[in-house]
This record gives structure tokens, sequence and C-alpha cells, in this order.
């Protein structure tokens, strides 16, 4: 009710003005008593995937907190864990504003960002900096002007920054406004990008002590015989985990609503049934030989069950936190 009657303020405003304010006000407040106005207590829902001890499975899905300014007050809100990013190696402002749109009717959002962030070495300064200590993903990706023979440079510089400070590693390359990105999911340029990876993440474990596993996130915007593929080359590579999925390209359940025809990937209620057919194909085609984290369009206990019934071991929100705030970890966690 509280969130309810905020958010109806904040949604009179622009959306990337709003979200600046609310990522100043949660990275100034995460260990102060004022946090006391969306901290909450949650179940205890223990679960073990990758190797990795989850006090609950619902997760805040990258995007939210690019450069892990938040960590501490995301806690506080009784995450399971927490995933930040995604991160380049260099800092990049972005695509032009404006850039997020929200779509209220369809309870979705529009967005083009195209990694904003403030670069790998300023996300580590803030997680070396915060006192959490629970499961944190860091999301890792390449600068735009990368070039895409080039990506997996990229990729293993930011990984080589932050395997000391991540519980586990995710590998975009499914955002649809870094041009190109998307087709790092096929054929020789994935295999090649994974096989890189996981040689790299072979060294590190040794240089550090500790494995730490990769995860990699897809998109909803493919058929079975593309998942298969990838689903093949992730067991290929012993690739720990799939996060399925980033957002969509399609504009089905938003058509004629205001902001629709806006470039980007579309997030939230529309792209449920795309991400939760993609986690079918993969537990298909994975025969549980890696674990599935669910996303998209998660917005109630039942959306989360879905997932998880369609193969997922855990699930990540971000549309759906947007829209009901804090109240939606501790709906979904005590109707698991």
């Amino acid at each position: 009710m509280f969130y309810s009657a905020i958010r109806k303020v904040l949604f009179q405003f622009d959306a990337e003005t709003i979200h600046e304010l609310t990522i100043k006000g949660l990275k100034n407040t995460g260990t102060t008593p004022i946090s006391c106005f969306y901290k909450q207590s949650v179940t205890n829902k223990p679960v073990k995937v990758m190797g990795i001890d989850f006090p609950n499975p619902v997760g805040l899905a990258a995007g939210l907190d690019k450069n892990g300014e938040c960590v501490d007050a995301f806690s506080a809100m009784g995450f399971g864990f927490i995933e930040v990013g995604t991160v380049t190696p260099r800092p990049q402002p972005g695509n032009d504003k404006p850039r997020i749109f929200r779509l209220p009717k369809a309870n979705a959002v529009i967005n083009r960002m195209g990694f904003n962030n403030k670069g790998v070495d300023y996300l580590v300064s803030q997680v070396r900096s915060a006192k959490f200590k629970g499961v944190l993903g860091i999301n890792i990706g390449k600068n735009k002007d990368t070039p895409e023979e080039n990506a997996k440079d990229d990729y293993i510089h930011c990984m080589r920054k932050v395997y000391d400070f991540a519980t586990y590693i995710t590998v975009n390359i499914s955002s649809p406004n870094t041009p190109g990105l998307r087709s790092l999911q096929y054929g020789d340029a994935l295999n090649d990008l994974l096989s890189a990876l996981k040689a790299e993440q072979t060294n590190l474990a040794e240089q550090y002590g500790k494995y730490v596993p990769i995860a990699v996130k897809i998109a909803p915007d493919l058929n079975e015989d593309e998942v298969n593929s990838i689903a093949l080359c992730l067991i290929n590579n012993d690739i720990d985990g799939v996060i399925a999925t980033n957002t969509t390209l399609s504009r089905e359940g938003v058509e004629g609503l205001k902001h629709s025809a806006e470039q980007g990937g579309l997030s939230g209620a529309p792209v449920k049934d795309k991400s939760t057919t993609v986690i079918k194909f993969l537990s298909k085609a994975l025969e549980n030989k890696l674990p599935i984290i669910g996303v998209g369009g998660i917005a109630s206990s039942k959306d989360a069950n879905e997932k998880l019934a369609a193969g997922a071991s855990l699930v990540q929100v971000y549309t759906g936190f947007i829209y009901q705030g804090p109240p939606l970890v501790k709906d979904i966690v005590n109707g698991l």
C-alpha cells in the first residue's frame, strides 16, 4: 500500500530521472536507519544452485543497479541474491535519451539504455565497500565500440576484474541495445567466447583459490532449434548456469499502447510467456546438466512458480519490482 501510493507520484515524472534519484537514495540509505522504510524480513527458503547456497530463490535481475551502488539496500529488501551490472571494461554513456518508457497498461517497460555504466573499476570499488555478504552476481558485457571479433577480450577483462568479488558471473550476450551483441549467441562465435571464458575461469580459480561459476544470459527471441544449439554449446563448454531471458524485440501484447513503437527491449508482463517457453526448451535440451535462472514477466508467486515448473531453479525480478516494489519479493517467497 505504501509503495503503491509512492508509485503514483513517481510515475508522473520521467522514468530515467526517477530511476537515477531512486538509485541515489538507496545508495545513501542502505546502511542507515532510513532503510527501515524498505527493509523487510523474508522467510528463509534455502536452495543450492551452481554449488552456491541461496537463502531464498528470488533474486534481483541485472540492469537496475548497473554500477553496484545499492547492494546493501537491496539486501535489506529480502532478495535471496542480487545481480548487478551489466558492466563494461570502460565507462560509457549508453544511447541517447529518452531511453526508458513505461507502459503501465501492460505492466511493461521498454528500454534502450545501451549498457550505460561507470566502468568495471568503479563497480568493483562499490562492491568492495559494501557490507553485503550474501550472494552477488556480477553481469559483464562488451563496450559498444569494441568490434564483435574482439568481444571476448572485453568479457575476459571484466571477468578478471570482478572474479574475486562475485559469487557468480553472468555473461550478457543477449541485450538488444548493443549492436551485434546477440550474434554472439550463435555457432562458432558462441563456442569461441565460452571456451575462452572457461579457460580464463580455470586460471582465475587457481589464482584465487576458489571457483566462481559462470552463467550465460540469453534472449527470449529464439526458436527451439536455436535454443537447442545454445544448450549444446553450454554443455560442451561446462558452463555452470543459464539465465533465461533478457528483454524482447517483439511488441506482441502492447500493440497500440503509448510508447509501444519505441525501439529497445520490452520487459514485464508481455515477455512472460516467451521467457517461459525458452525455459521449457532449455530444460528439455539441457537434461539437468546445468541449472536455469528464470526471469521475464514475473509479477506474482504464480508467475514465479510457472518458471520453476518449466524448469528453472531460481527466479529474478526487474519490471515487476518497479511496478510493485519490495512487497513483491516477500509475496513471491511466501508463495513458492
